[in-house]
């Protein structure tokens, strides 16, 4: 009779994920929520501090830009007397209200009104790409969160990562340049458009200009910068 041997299987190939309990899982969400809150604060807050006082409360566009830029203003000046550094998204956020504002006082035709709307994305673009160029990639803050999910250990990685890795730093400066460029090149279609198309074509083009562009930046910017950036988070926090 013939006997069939069985080779020892090992650590790994017996190994199964281990389940993460209760109180890990909670830490991992306390922890993801602390991560967000920055990119809640410096921007998701004024903005919708603006439509609600635009939209729900009838406030005129001047006065809402220039309530709604009074959480990044106490922002930017807390960061830069408390911690001696300019918190770069919440500087931005207000630099896109003062922009705001000073545009709100243009009066003209309707082409004009048209290609105001373009200010805030073609503002935006700059300063993200400006950041970039300078190695200050403004865009890994919205990136973070969800490239770390929250776990302390890839939040670790990566800011082991962004302080000592020549590529990382690549990666991340790619990636805002991304965003800064599909949001300047969005601006810039949506003026020309301004003045070479209809307005009544523009009063609908210009949103799809901006879809067009978000997606873009998405899918692109994911496949050639965040993915890589993931991955080299993953392998940071198994090493």
């Amino acid at each position: 009779m013939f006997q069939t041997t069985t080779e020892p299987t090992t650590a790994t190939e017996t190994a199964t994920p281990q389940p993460v309990s209760a109180d890990e899982a909670a830490a991992q969400r306390r922890a993801l929520v602390q991560s967000l809150k920055p990119l809640v604060v410096d921007a998701g807050i004024p903005m919708a501090a603006y439509y609600v006082l635009t939209r729900g409360c009838g406030m005129s566009t001047m006065a809402a830009l220039a309530w709604s830029g009074v959480v990044p203003l106490v922002r930017t000046v807390w960061g830069i007397a408390k911690e001696r550094k300019v918190n770069g998204l919440a500087a931005v956020m207000l630099v896109l209200n003062v922009a705001g504002v000073l545009l709100s006082m243009v009066a003209g035709d309707v082409r004009l009104m048209l290609a105001k709307d373009s200010a805030g994305t073609g503002v935006f673009g700059l300063v993200v790409l400006a950041a970039a160029f300078a190695g200050r990639p403004l865009m890994s803050a919205g990136l973070k969160p969800f490239a770390t999910k929250g776990v302390p250990a890839k939040e670790a990685a990566w800011e082991r990562l962004s302080e000592g890795s020549a590529r990382f730093r690549r990666l991340e400066r790619r990636f805002s340049a991304i965003w800064g460029g599909a949001l300047l090149i969005e601006a810039v279609a949506r003026v020309v458009g301004a003045y070479t198309l209809s307005p009544d074509v523009m009063a609908w083009l210009g949103n799809v200009l901006f879809g067009v562009a978000f997606v873009a930046a998405m899918v692109v910017g994911g496949g050639a910068a965040a993915d890589p950036m993931e991955k080299l988070v993953e392998q940071e926090a198994a090493a």
